[in-house]
Parts: structure tokens; C-alpha cells; sequence
């Protein structure tokens, strides 16, 4: 039953079959690998980012127009809850927190005041500082530039209108 041949099927078999599957490991390793060496030397801090249009007019429209404080006063809230349809992804509204914490009463609230929440090392520095409008204002342009470290990937609100009316939307929240 056992002879040298069938033996030799085997070993041979089973090499192959081992054979197969480093290939495949290796493969799947170059595919999805998400190692520093392998995109540029550049390290990956993130899974994905949120797009919200292009990066280069952040600049260009927070140079031109009216102040913040104008179009503060001028924002419109029902305007701004349809601007929140790109924060529903990650924050809540109810009192409980997703992938981000949530935003009732954010307005006037603590950095990192969340309770529960798993908040970033450098926004808890902030936690003895208040979100004003105007460094919701600042923070929302671009989050990652605001406060270096954060976990929010959202790109941020290029349009100072739209910064304004989420404000002020978010004002309304208690």
C-alpha cells in the first residue's frame, strides 16, 4: 500500500500545496500591505479620508468674502442641517455616541467632554478650552491642520457659508 511512489505523490503534494499557499501569502502581503516601505516611505495614520471638494479652495475662500462673524450672524440653522447629512456618517445627534462623539450642545461644551468617548491624546489636551463658534469655525475648515493628531479623517468645509450654517444648526442643539 505504502511504496516509494506513493510516497513520493505525497511529499510532493503536500510541497505543492505549501507552495501554493506562500505564493498566495506573498501576493496578498504586496496587495494590502499598508507598511511605510511599501507606499513611498510615507506612513499610513488613517483608513480612509472623507472627501468634501477640493482642498486648494479652502485657502482661496477663506481669503475672500465676509468675516466669520458676519456670515454668523447671517447663518441659517435649516441651511446648516442639511450641511450635517456629512457629519450624520460618524456623529450622532441624540445624545449618544458613533464613530465620533456626539453633538448635542457642542456649541459652549469642552473639548473632549463627551463622556465615554475615546477622544485623541492632543484633543484631550484641549479639554479645559470651549468650542466657540469661532474655533468650531477654524477646526471645521480643516480638521487635521487644527489639531494635529486628531482621529477625525474628515476633510473639512472648504465654504465658509456652510461652516456658518452648521454652527449654527449645531447651536440649536441642546
Amino acid at each position: 500500500m505504502f511504496d516509494t511512489m506513493t510516497l513520493t505523490k505525497v511529499t510532493g503534494a503536500i510541497c505543492g500545496s505549501l507552495l501554493v499557499y506562500l505564493f498566495g501569502a506573498w501576493a496578498a502581503e504586496s496587495l494590502y500591505s499598508t507598511a511605510p516601505a511599501s507606499h513611498g516611505g510615507e506612513e499610513v495614520a488613517q483608513a480612509y479620508t472623507i472627501d468634501t471638494g477640493d482642498a486648494g479652495a479652502t485657502d482661496e475662500a477663506a481669503a475672500e468674502g465676509p468675516s466669520f462673524e458676519e456670515l454668523y450672524a447671517a447663518a441659517d440653522a435649516a441651511a446648516g442641517e442639511k450641511v450635517f447629512g456629512k457629519c450624520k456618517a460618524c456623529h450622532k445627534i441624540d445624545g449618544a455616541d458613533g464613530t465620533g462623539p456626539h453633538l448635542n450642545g457642542v456649541v459652549g461644551r469642552n473639548h473632549a467632554a463627551s463622556a465615554g468617548f475615546g477622544y485623541s491624546d492632543p484633543m484631550k489636551a484641549l479639554a479645559a478650552e470651549v468650542w466657540t463658534p469661532e474655533a468650531l469655525d477654524h477646526f471645521l475648515t480643516n480638521p487635521k491642520a487644527a489639531i494635529p493628531g486628531t482621529k477625525m479623517s474628515f476633510a473639512g468645509l472648504p465654504k465658509a457659508e456652510d461652516r456658518a450654517n452648521l454652527i449654527a444648526y449645531l447651536a440649536t442643539l441642546k
